[in-house]
Order: structure tokens, then sequence, then C-alpha cells
């Protein structure tokens, strides 16, 4: 066997991964005196994520639907909101790597946002929402693989010969005859 070689390859890796809560809290005015909060709801969920000097910039939106009800509650109404929210985060990084432009971030909704306590107040609904975010960071990483040089053989020799075939042939064929 000859001598033991190595070779590097430059390939694309996860070379940062985290996730992280977040909650926040925001307020929608109506027109309405509001009586009761009938029901909230989130959709239309994107994001995106971007190098911001060493740390990650996540940008995202949903909308947001409250529905209430006004006049001694006797009517009910629907208000949409669109909201837009820029989270920046951390991410640690596996050993020598580092953020850069070329890197690829990707971010996944591990818990789609929802809203997880509403109150209202004349005519001024508070309602916070909670969204938990997957952060993956790829990037260029060296690789060092050992190769074997060109005398190393890397087939196994098949033997299938049949043992009662070995034990008829040793059995019935004369020496003597040879």
């Amino acid at each position: 066997m000859g001598e033991v070689m190595y070779k590097e390859i430059v390939t694309k890796a996860v070379i940062g991964k985290g996730k992280k809560t977040f909650r926040n809290i925001y307020e929608l005015r109506t027109t309405d005196k509001i009586d009761t909060v009938l029901g909230c709801w989130v959709i239309n969920h994107t994001m995106s994520g971007s190098n911001d000097n060493g740390r990650v910039r996540i940008n995202g939106s949903f909308d947001v639907n409250i529905w209430y009800s006004y006049d001694n509650n006797t009517k009910t109404n629907v208000e949409a909101r669109k909201i837009s929210y820029t989270e920046i985060v951390n991410v640690h990084l596996k050993e020598s790597s580092t953020l850069t432009n070329d890197s690829e971030i990707l971010i996944t909704s591990l818990k789609n946002p929802t809203v997880i306590d509403v109150s209202s107040k004349d005519n001024l609904i508070t309602y916070e929402i909670e969204k938990e975010l997957g952060i993956e960071i790829i990037g260029d990483a060296k690789v060092k693989i050992q190769i074997m040089d060109s005398d190393y053989e890397d087939y196994d020799i098949i033997d299938d010969t049949d043992e009662e075939i070995s034990k008829y042939i040793d059995n019935e064929v004369k020496e003597d005859y040879l």
C-alpha cells in the first residue's frame, strides 16, 4: 500500500444555526368604542435575512386581522393591518467562520406568528404577537479528506465457488490419472 495523501475540498456548508423566539406588542386604534375582542389571527408571513455588520438582520411582514364587537355588542367589525418588522440577532458561527455578504442566510418560521395576548380599552386594542424563527447561515467551508494512491486496490476478490462442487472434485478426481 502506498503513501496516504490528502486533498482539500471547498464546499458550501452550514456555518451557523440557531433559533429565537420573539415577542412584540402592537396597538391598533379604531374608530369604534370596542366592547369585546372576538378574535385575532395572523396570515401572510414572509421574511428574509441579510448580513448587518456580522449580525443577521431579519426583515419580515405579516397581516393581522382583529375581529371585535361594538355598540353594546350589537355590531362587529374586522380591522386588518400589515405589520413590518426588523429583528437583529447574533448567530454563533462554527470554528473560524465569518459572516460575509457572500454568506447565504436562510430564515424559517419554526412557529408562525400568533397573537398570545389581547386587551382593549375604549377604541385602543393592544395585542402581543409571538413568533419563533430559525436561522441558518451557509458559507464556504474547507474539508480535508484522505485519498489513496493509484496502487490501492479498492475491490475485494469475489470467491463464489460452491463448496459442494469442491468436495465432489476432491472425492471423484483420481490423482493417478494426472
